[in-house]
């Protein structure tokens, strides 16, 4: 295990159970996970990138079962690299809670579970009357476990007004004997001293304790209060938020809840399904160090421009750089590399795309190959597919480009008015490196 590829600050490329299986064990002081939930497909793929669908399908082959599978190899990982006085919070909706909670207990201790804690979600449309079949769900569930008795947190509090007032103990009083010996009133018999002689004595004393004028049972004083600590259910505040467009995108106020609750200035929060960065980005304006890590090159190329956005150069670990990276990954993980290169986006269809595998933000084609020189017969394809979309311009992309398809394409801007630019990966990568250049 290599101690030094565990760098704060960082955004991780790849699944968290190999990232996190590099780190040293106890160096993050609070975990935050929103993992995909167990719901449906269309839901969630939502970088609809390579990497995502093949994890989709790892989740989702064999079940409900296999998901809390898939699940537990990455708990794990969280448990082991979480500091004995840490604390994690595992965000889930009703389709696996109650899974994710006994797998839970079997990796945090049943004794180390803290709260349910529950937040509001987006509020669903009605539906007509003769198709409800069941309640709208309301809330998501947070599922909060502390390391061991070492984690304490800052409870969050909210303002609550209620004045000074006595309050009854119930039909036992201060149970067999105490109530007797300082009242004159004898409790049903059965049970045992509720307080102690030394405290009621005292609190007798201080005008804390005293019988009821009318019953004569003992009822003790509950001061005036300003605020009380917050319960387990957050109405007060959304679950989620669509600031970065991101469809499941969690608000910063659930975030800053969490962390300013369960961490210090200055300590490690890390969020190991960090999809568009909301926690990396709350913990930094919060003052904590932070670590992010998502399967998505596209996601984590989100997080980096929202953590730019700040003011912050992340190291960024795990994203294909050079040409031999991008040799090696699938077909469509190259395709969405390039477009997002191009500051564009990339075609909705994955298969029969009729030639185009996306268009800049100006509408205009894009054509990806994993390939070396490329030939006459794919610029005559493309020039088909330019034509078919009613357009006049259009950008390829490869590895490098035949004397053919020069040809081609001088042709076709000089007799049929299409104007094709071709780009090599390794003016992208070197296109990259100097943006990244200007921003430090």
């Amino acid at each position: 295990m290599s101690i030094s590829y565990f760098n704060t600050n960082t955004i991780y490329c790849g699944d968290c159970k190999d990232v996190l299986a590099k780190f040293p064990n106890e160096c993050a002081d609070l975990i935050y996970a929103d993992p995909p939930f167990f719901s449906n497909q269309q839901y969630e793929i939502i970088w609809r990138d390579g990497y995502e669908l093949r994890a989709f399908e790892d989740r989702w082959k064999g079940g409900i079962l296999n998901y809390v599978e898939w699940m537990k190899e990455r708990l794990e990982q969280c448990y082991r690299v979480l500091k004995s006085d840490g604390a994690m919070y595992l965000h889930c909706d009703w389709h696996a809670s109650h899974y994710l909670k006994v797998r839970m207990d079997d990796i945090f201790g049943r004794e180390n579970f803290r709260n349910e804690i529950s937040v509001k979600r987006i509020r669903k449309n009605v539906r007509e009357f003769e198709t409800v079949k069941r309640l709208n769900v309301a809330f998501d569930s947070i599922l909060f476990y502390a390391k061991s008795d070492e984690h304490r947190i800052n409870p969050p509090m909210k303002e609550e007004h209620k004045p000074a007032r006595w309050h009854a103990f119930d039909a036992n009083g201060l149970r067999t004997g105490m109530d007797y010996e300082l009242f004159g009133h004898k409790p049903p018999e059965g049970g045992h001293w509720r307080w102690t002689k030394e405290r009621a004595e005292k609190a007798i004393k201080d005008g804390k304790l005293r019988p009821n004028p009318k019953t004569g049972r003992p009822e003790y004083l509950i001061p005036a209060s300003t605020h009380t600590i917050l319960t387990s259910v957050w109405d007060d505040i959304s679950a989620y938020s669509f600031k970065s467009g991101y469809p499941t995108e969690k608000s910063e106020a659930l975030l800053e809840r969490i962390i300013e609750m369960s961490s210090e200035a200055l300590d490690i929060v890390l969020d190991p399904f960090c999809g568009c960065g909301t926690a990396i980005v709350v913990a930094h304006k919060k003052g904590r160090r932070w670590v992010g890590v998502d399967v998505s090159p596209t996601a984590c190329d989100l997080m980096e421009r929202r953590m730019r956005s700040l003011g912050v150069s992340p190291n960024m670990m795990g994203m294909p750089l050079s040409e031999e990276d991008l040799r090696k990954i699938a077909p469509f993980d190259f395709q969405n590399w390039v477009v997002k290169r191009l500051f564009g986006r990339v075609s909705t269809r994955k298969t029969s795309d009729m030639g185009i595998d996306g268009y800049t933000f100006e509408g205009v084609p894009i054509q990806v190959k994993q390939s070396d020189d490329i030939g006459r017969n794919v610029i005559d394809n493309f020039e088909t597919a330019i034509r078919r979309k009613k357009a006049t311009k259009g950008i390829i992309v490869a590895f490098s480009f035949g004397k053919g398809a020069n040809e081609e394409i001088a042709r076709a801007k000089l007799y049929d008015g299409i104007d094709i630019k071709t780009i090599t990966i390794k003016e992208l990568i070197e296109s990259r490196n100097r943006n990244s250049q200007a921003r430090l």
